[in-house]
C-alpha cells in the first residue's frame, strides 16, 4: 500500500507509523551495522529517517523510547568483547540542498552572534561511505580499536584493526599520551571488485557494494580473513586526548598525518558559505574518479574553541552537518488534487499521481503544500517556478529525496495537455462547507467552521487523547470515530467533557456499551477505568491536549513553567489586551504572556483568541468540572545561584550571544523571560539596554552587568 503524506496522518495513524519506522529502521540499522548486510539503498534508508523525523515533529507527543532520532548505530555484537567509548560516537545531521547548508551557517552564526560579515571558518571533505572506528592509543601505541556500536559502546576489533596497513600499531612524532582517532575504515572500488571476482570464482560470499565489503571484513573473528582483505583507513577526528595537538580542525588533521595516519587530501579550509558548496559540487563532479565510494560533503566549523561553544543537540553536534548528494528525481501525470482538513482546519492539497518509483519506494500522491504553490508562488511571494503553475493532467517532476514527503517540484509545460485549465483552490470547506479564509501573512486556507466541522471535531477529540496529551488508553481512532457518530446520546462523545460523563450516562441509558458490537464486559471496564485514572492531570500535558494553535509539547511546557497553575495562566489568556497599533504595548497580562522565552507574539494571540471564543471557555468549564489540574513544579531543582529566578536579559552582551546565555540560565535551573515585570529576580544589562532597564530600575530590580553574571556563575 503507499505510504500517506505525513500532513494527512491522523494521531492514530502517526502512531502506528511511527512504530512502523522504528521497527524497520532499527532492523536496516541491524543488518547495516552489525550484519554488514543491507537491503535497502542509502537514499531510501535516509528517507525512512526523514520520514520518522517530520511525523516526530508534527506529532512530537508520539516520540517513542525507541525512536531512531534518540539513537546511533546498532547494539553491539554478542560475538565482539564491547567497548565503552570514553566520548560517544555520535552522527551527524544531514543536509540534502544547498538552501539547507545555508540554513546550517546561518544557525551557527546566530548561536555565536557572529554577524554575516565576521569570519567564520569551516572545512569541507568527503563523507566516506565506510565503518566508524575509533583508535586508542596511549604513550605512542595501538591499544584499542573499537566500532562505533550504539555509539556509547563499541565492539573490539583491535586484532583485526592491527592488521590494516594504513593504521599505525606505533604513532610517530610528538604525540599526545593518551590519543583517539577516529575514522573511516573504507574499500578502494579496485579492491572491491577484484575481491569480489576471487569469491566468485571460489563460491565464497560476494558483496553487494564496498561499504559492507569494508565492514565485513573488519568483522570477523578469523584475523587472517581481515588480514586478507585490503582495508584502508582515512583519519577525521578524535575521541579522547590528553593533550590538544592544534586548536583547529584542520591543525587537528595535519597532526593526524604526521603522526602517520592517511588524511584525505580534498578536505579543504573555506571562509564563505560559498566556497563550501563551491568544493561540495566540485567533489560531486568528481566522485567518479575518486577511486572510493562517498555518499556527500562534511562541513566542519574549523575553531575547536568555537566547537565547544556550540556544542551539541541530541545525537549529534551543531558544528557540523554531512551535505548528502541528491538521490533520484522522476516524473508521472498528476491526475487529481485533493484537499484534506486538519485538526487545526488547515486545507492541504495533495496530488495524486500515476504510481511512480522515486528513491525505491512506490509513490502515488505528493504533497502541493498550499494554494500559493500550486500556483507557482513561494512563501516570499516571489514565483518559485517562473510561469508553472501546477494543473490537473500536467506531467510532473517528482522528488522524494532529501525530503521525506514526497513533493511535485515542476511541470513539464510541453506535455501539458491542450485544454488543460488552472486550478481553482477552494473557498469552502470539503467537510462542512464553511468558509475557507486565508489570514493575513498566511499561506494556508483554513475552515472557519471550528467545533462544527467533523473534520476538526474528530481530530481534535484524537489529539486531546492522544499520547502527549491525555493519553487515555482505549480511546484510539476507531473508538473516537464511533462514539462521535453515534446516534444514541448516551454514547456520543462531541467535545472533551463528554470523555469523562460516558460512564454515568452509560449508567443510565438502555443502551449498554458492552451490548455494542467490537466492545464488552472487559474492555468497557477497562475503558472507564482508563478515563478515571486521567481525571488528575498535569498542566502541560492539559495544556497541550486542548489544541491551541501554536502550542505544541515544548511550549505547553514552557508556559506552565512559567504560570505553574492552569488558572493562573488562564487569567493571563482571559484579561490579555493585545496591542491596537505601533507604540501600544498592550496590557501587562500581554506583555507577561509575550515575554515568556519561547513564546512571543504568535503564541501570545493565538492564547487570547482561544479564550476569547465563548465556545471554548463553555467546553473549557465542562471539562474542568470532571477534571483536576495538577500545579507545575517549580523550575529551579538545579542547585545553582540562579536556580528558580526569573531572569531578563536586555541590551548587547559582549562575551556571548543572547542564545547562549539564555541556554544557560535554563540551564542553571532558571527562567528566562522577555520582558520585565514584577515576577523578575535578575535582569542582566549590556550597552544599550533600554526600556527594560528603566522599568527594571523603577521596579527595583536587582540588575546586573554581564560581567558580573558570569561570575555569579561561576563562569568569569
Amino acid at each position: 500500500m503507499p505510504e500517506k503524506s505525513v500532513e494527512s496522518l491522523s494521531e492514530s495513524e502517526a502512531a502506528s507509523e511511527l512504530k512502523r519506522l522504528a521497527e524497520e529502521i532499527a532492523a536496516h540499522d541491524q543488518r547495516y551495522h552489525a550484519e554488514d548486510a543491507p537491503t535497502i539503498s542509502d537514499a531510501a534508508y535516509d528517507a525512512l529517517r526523514r520520514r520518522n523525523l517530520a511525523i516526530e515533529q508534527r506529532f512530537p507527543a508520539l516520540v517513542r523510547e525507541d525512536s531512531p532520532s534518540r539513537k546511533v548505530g546498532a547494539a553491539v555484537s554478542e560475538k565482539f568483547r564491547k567497548i565503552v567509548h570514553a566520548i560517544p560516537m555520535l552522527s551527524l545531521d544531514n543536509a540534502f540542498a544547498e538552501a539547507d547548508v545555508i540554513d546550517f551557517v546561518g544557525r551557527i552564526r546566530r548561536f555565536l552572534r557572529l554577524g554575516a560579515d565576521a569570519p567564520l571558518a569551516m572545512t569541507a571533505e568527503p563523507k566516506i561511505d565506510g565503518l566508524s572506528l575509533s583508535l586508542r592509543y596511549e604513550a605512542g601505541r595501538l591499544v584499542t580499536a573499537a566500532t562505533r556500536g550504539n555509539g556509547q559502546v563499541g565492539e573490539d576489533v583491535t586484532a583485526n584493526a592491527r592488521t590494516i596497513a594504513e593504521i599505525p600499531n606505533v604513532l610517530s612524532g610528538d604525540f599526545p599520551d593518551v590519543l583517539e582517532v577516529r575514522g573511516e575504515v573504507y574499500m578502494r572500488l579496485t579492491d572491491f571488485a577484484e575481491l569480489n571476482r576471487r569469491n566468485a570464482e571460489a563460491g565464497k560470499q560476494v558483496f553487494a557494494n564496498p561499504r559492507n565489503s569494508a565492514a565485513g571484513s573488519l568483522r570477523q573473528l578469523d584475523t587472517s580473513i581481515t588480514a586478507s582483505r585490503p582495508l584502508r583507513f582515512f583519519a577525521y577526528t578524535w575521541g579522547a586526548v590528553s593533550a590538544m595537538p592544534a586548536d583547529t580542525q584542520m591543525g587537528m588533521v595535519a597532526a593526524f598525518e604526521r603522526f602517520g595516519f592517511r588524511v584525505n587530501p580534498l578536505m579543504k579550509l573555506f571562509d564563505s558559505v560559498e566556497g563550501l558548496l563551491e568544493q561540495y559540487r566540485l567533489i560531486e563532479s568528481n566522485r567518479a574518479t575518486l577511486g572510493y565510494d562517498i555518499d556527500g560533503v562534511v562541513y566542519k566549523v574549523n575553531s575547536l574553541e568555537l566547537q565547544q561553544r556550540l556544542g551539541f543537540v541530541s545525537r549529534s553536534p551543531r558544528w557540523a552537518i554531512a551535505h548528502k548528494f541528491p538521490a533520484e528525481k522522476a516524473t508521472t501525470i498528476l491526475t487529481g488534487i485533493d484537499i484534506q482538513v486538519g485538526r487545526t482546519g488547515a486545507l492541504t492539497p495533495v496530488a495524486r499521481l500515476v504510481p511512480v518509483t522515486v528513491g525505491g519506494v512506490v509513490v502515488t500522491n505528493a504533497t502541493l503544500h498550499n494554494e500559493d504553490y500550486i500556483k507557482g508562488i513561494g512563501n516570499n511571494g516571489q514565483p518559485i517556478r517562473e510561469g508553472r503553475d501546477i494543473r490537473i493532467g500536467d506531467t510532473v517532476s517528482i522528488q522524494r529525496a532529501g525530503d521525506v514527503i514526497p513533493q511535485v517540484i515542476d511541470v513539464v509545460l510541453e506535455k501539458r495537455p491542450p485544454d488543460s485549465i488552472p486550478y481553482a483552490f477552494p473557498v469552502l470547506c470539503p467537510a462542512c462547507g464553511s468558509h475557507a479564509v486565508r489570514e493575513e501573512g498566511e499561506a494556508v486556507r483554513r475552515c472557519t467552521g471550528g467545533l462544527i466541522c467533523p473534520a476538526q471535531a474528530v481530530e481534535r477529540l484524537r489529539h486531546f487523547v492522544s499520547r502527549g496529551a491525555f493519553d487515555i488508553e482505549g480511546l484510539g481512532e476507531k473508538q473516537i470515530e464511533f462514539f462521535f457518530h453515534a446516534e444514541d446520546p448516551s454514547l456520543r462523545i462531541y467535545s472533551p467533557a463528554d470523555i469523562f460523563t460516558l460512564k454515568a450516562r452509560q449508567a443510565a441509558s438502555l443502551t449498554k456499551l458492552e451490548n455494542v458490537d467490537g466492545f464488552g464486559a472487559t474492555s468497557v471496564r477497562k475503558l472507564f477505568a482508563a478515563i478515571d485514572d486521567r481525571r488528575q492531570v498535569e498542566f502541560s500535558r492539559f495544556l497541550y491536549a486542548l489544541g491551541i494553535r501554536h502550542i505544541g509539547e515544548t511550549n505547553a511546557k514552557r508556559l506552565a513553567r512559567h504560570f505553574l497553575s492552569f488558572a493562573a495562566f488562564r487569567e493571563a489568556g482571559q484579561n490579555a489586551v493585545m496591542p491596537t497599533g505601533k507604540g501600544d504595548p498592550g496590557n501587562a497580562a500581554w506583555q507577561e504572556l509575550n515575554g515568556i522565552s519561547g513564546i512571543g507574539s504568535i503564541v501570545a494571540e493565538a492564547v487570547v483568541d482561544f479564550f476569547a471564543e465563548d465556545h471554548n471557555r463553555q467546553a473549557l468549564d465542562a471539562l474542568l468540572a470532571e477534571v483536576t489540574v495538577l500545579d507545575e513544579e517549580p523550575v529551579g531543582r538545579v542547585s545553582s545561584p540562579v536556580s528558580g529566578k526569573t531572569v531578563v536579559f536586555t541590551g548587547a552582551l559582549e562575551k556571548m550571544s543572547r542564545d547562549e546565555a539564555k541556554a544557560m540560565a535554563e540551564k542553571l535551573g532558571a527562567k528566562v523571560a522577555g520582558s520585565v515585570s514584577k515576577k523578575t529576580d535578575l535582569v542582566v544589562a549590556g550597552p544599550g539596554a533600554g526600556s527594560k532597564l528603566k522599568l527594571a530600575t523603577e521596579l527595583g530590580i536587582e540588575v546586573i552587568d554581564e560581567d558580573a553574571w558570569l561570575a555569579r556563575i561561576g563562569k568569569a
